[in-house]
């Protein structure tokens, strides 16, 4: 993905990649917590899929977290194989995603990162 395309554009390209069109909602609004989108989109607040990058060291990773919860970046680590996750600063997690914080989604990005997923999100149909 270039820097210069629309993030939504990338992440609807992407979805559609895997069959999946009638997957994106743009909110005209803004939306700065989870709490916020489950608001707008009539969902739960653990529905909701927070896209957070952090640092495992030198290498960014993704870590996708129920809107309901907050990341234990000791056990994240881990899964990661380090001893904590450090956040991500603004300039590192748009190199990683091509997407700017507050806005990022978890897919659709220039390269595959390593990914961890909040098991609680299956609970959700969608």
């Amino acid at each position: 993905m270039s820097h210069a395309e629309s993030p939504l554009t990338v992440v609807t390209e992407a979805l559609a990649a895997h069959g999946m069109t009638d997957r994106v909602m743009e909110l005209t609004t803004d939306v700065p917590t989870a709490a916020a989108a489950a608001e707008q989109l009539g969902c739960p607040v653990g529905a909701i899929a927070n896209s957070l990058i952090f640092r495992a060291g030198d290498e960014p990773v993704l870590v996708l977290a129920s809107g309901g919860h907050r990341v234990d970046v000791a056990a994240a680590g881990a899964l990661f194989g380090v001893e904590k996750l450090r956040r991500a600063d603004p300039e590192l997690v748009f190199e990683a995603t091509g997407q700017r914080v507050g806005g990022v989604a978890p897919i659709g990005h220039p390269s595959p990162l390593r990914t961890v997923l909040d098991e609680d999100l299956a609970g959700y149909e969608r």
